[in-house]
């Protein structure tokens, strides 16, 4: 037996190897975060190079000619890049024509990267949108190649993250695509963050996002200059008339964004419904008709190109309030025809320009003594209730003009333009919030949990076979009765009991079996099994593809403790399972 000395000498070395064992994981889990913080900070920089020599080359090389050209080549200008967009798409591999939807879908997917073989395809298909002078903007295409840039890094060096860590990057890479396009470093992480929930935020991203997105900055800042995108001088005087005016803004923004969200999402559909050879001709067509339209209205080319030459419009005075009202609608048409004939760009920016153009218009009803005070407010509250990015849209407001001074009313702006857009958004891939481990497990399939090798009895056989092999030896409680693969019923414990054993040997279970008893299909999630099974208070059903017996699901599958905890422990719900042995 030891001494009272030598357990006491044994426990000290427990100890202190638990806390050198401590002290070796804390070291290697700062060594990783600065691993990952270096590969963030490598992501924005090569995101901010890609972005400004797109931005260069897309903008200077192809947009600008179009612009410098006569009328009739801005007109058909739109319709001829959205055809060579078309053959883009078709002979690069560039598959839809989606960018930063593509990064909300991938980053709700945890078990699939972004796919990179289709870049190639999209990032010409997108130079040729926007620098033939469709209506949308060079946001989608950035944060696009920012998404592909950080999975291309994150599969390069997986070795530095855990595996709850895998969209980290895809993150960090549309954080610093924002932040580069617009030169608003804050915006970028906040629109990474935001973007992908309508009502919650992305966590444990933000670190990380912020090394990338101020090291695109930085890159793309030394390129292209440190000048605000919108810049306005002096400060924004406001009084209680004005935050009034903002919150009625924000209810119009609201109720704007949701129309014009609606049309995008039915182009976005008519995308997959119709072939190029239909809706080319007849969103061309439709295109030159806006941009005369356009131009008879305004006197302008303000139908044509991303939108900043229709928002430093807006910002001028002297203009009807009708006139303003045409562009509004005339841009909003020609995004939506742009985007249904297969364009790829971004909606970030037609956004902003709705939301400025709405807000010059309200401004001049009532007579504000600041010009660019409302179609600044404007753009928040669109953008906010669009993309349902309000915290985005403020700081985005802020960053672009340089005037911190509008965060206040733009955030009431922002806040009231939620109060009309109900569930619209301008993604079809935006999730509500972040769902807790039984609300994601629920959400699965019920292949996911069932039990494919369930004991079954043929309807011949007695109850002295089904209950000497089903139950004495496999204990089992309820036993699907199934002849071929055809569902008939099931016995539960109770049936064979209420059967004198003398009966047994003659009896045939088709004599006893419960017809009645809950089923469900193969088509079902697991809360629908869990609501079916709380409805008829039972604790498993069969499971039928059609009448075709496939399984067993039961409530302790449903809520198998290994299966949550591995969720728990790495962040993301596991991927779907055959079944095991019961």
């Amino acid at each position: 037996m030891r001494s009272v000395a030598g357990r006491f000498r044994i426990h000290r070395e427990r100890l202190a190897g638990g806390r050198a064992r401590s002290t070796a994981e804390l070291r290697a889990i700062g060594h990783r975060a600065r691993q990952v913080g270096v590969l963030a900070a490598a992501t924005g920089a090569l995101t901010g190079l890609a972005v400004a020599g797109f931005e260069r080359f897309v903008s200077d090389q192809l947009f600008d000619r179009v612009l410098d050209g006569p009328l009739w080549l801005q007109a058909i200008g739109p319709a001829l890049g959205l055809t060579v967009a078309a053959l883009a798409l078709r002979w690069l591999g560039g598959e839809s024509p989606s960018t930063a939807d593509e990064y909300i879908k991938d980053f709700h997917d945890p078990e699939h990267r972004l796919r990179l073989t289709p870049v190639p395809g999209r990032l010409v298909a997108s130079a040729a949108t926007l620098g033939g002078g469709a209506a949308m903007g060079f946001e989608g295409p950035s944060i696009y190649m920012g998404a592909a840039i950080g999975t291309w890094l994150q599969i390069r060096f997986s070795r530095f993250f855990s595996r709850s860590d895998t969209k980290v990057l895809l993150v960090c890479g549309a954080a610093a695509g924002v932040a580069a396009i617009f030169k608003a470093p804050a915006t970028g992480v906040v629109f990474a963050l935001e973007v992908p929930y309508r009502q919650d935020l992305a966590r444990r991203m933000l670190l990380p996002a912020m090394f990338s997105a101020a090291a695109s900055y930085v890159v793309f800042a030394a390129i292209n200059g440190t000048t605000p995108l919108f810049p306005i001088a002096g400060a924004p005087p406001f009084d209680l008339r004005d935050l009034g005016g903002a919150a009625l803004l924000g209810l119009a923004c609201g109720l704007g964004a949701r129309l014009f969200t609606s049309g995008l999402l039915i182009a976005k559909r008519a995308v997959g419904r119709y072939p190029a050879s239909v809706r080319l001709p007849v969103a061309g067509v439709a295109i030159v008709a806006v941009f005369v339209l356009g131009r008879v209205v305004s006197g302008e080319s303000l139908t044509i190109g991303s939108g900043y030459a229709a928002i430093n419009w807006s910002l001028e005075p002297g203009h009807a309030i009708a006139v303003i009202l045409a562009v509004f609608l005339l841009r909003a048409l020609a995004t939506t025809l742009a985007l249904g004939a297969g364009g790829v760009g971004g909606l970030f920016i037609p956004l902003v320009v709705q939301g400025a153009l709405l807000g010059s218009a309200l401004g001049a009803a009532v007579g504000a003594s600041d010009l660019a005070l409302f179609p600044v407010l404007g753009i928040a509250a669109f953008l906010g209730a669009g993309y349902r990015v309000p915290l985005a849209a403020v700081v985005f407001v802020a960053e672009s003009t340089g005037r911190p001074g509008f965060i206040v009313p733009g955030l009431i702006a922002a806040a009231s333009s939620q109060l009309l857009i109900g569930n619209a958004s301008a993604s079809a891939y935006q999730q509500d919030a972040r769902t807790g481990v039984l609300e994601r497990r629920l959400a699965l399939p019920v292949s996911s949990a069932l039990r494919t090798d369930a004991a079954t009895v043929p309807s011949d056989a007695t109850i002295d076979e089904l209950f000497n092999h089903h139950i004495r030896e496999l204990r089992l409680r309820v036993v699907p009765v199934v002849d071929g693969s055809t569902f008939r019923g099931v016995v539960t414990l109770d049936d064979v009991a209420r059967l004198p054993d003398s009966e047994w040997p003659h009896t045939p279970a088709s004599a006893v079996m419960q017809t009645d008893w809950p089923t469900g299909q193969l088509t079902w999630t697991l809360a629908q099994a869990v609501a079916a099974m709380e409805g008829y208070d039972v604790d498993r059903i069969p499971i039928l593809d059609r009448e075709t017996f496939v399984g067993m699901i039961t409530t302790g599958e449903i809520l198998k403790l290994d299966a949550i905890l591995e969720t728990t422990e790495e962040g993301h719900t596991p991927p779907t399972r055959s079944k095991r042995s019961p």
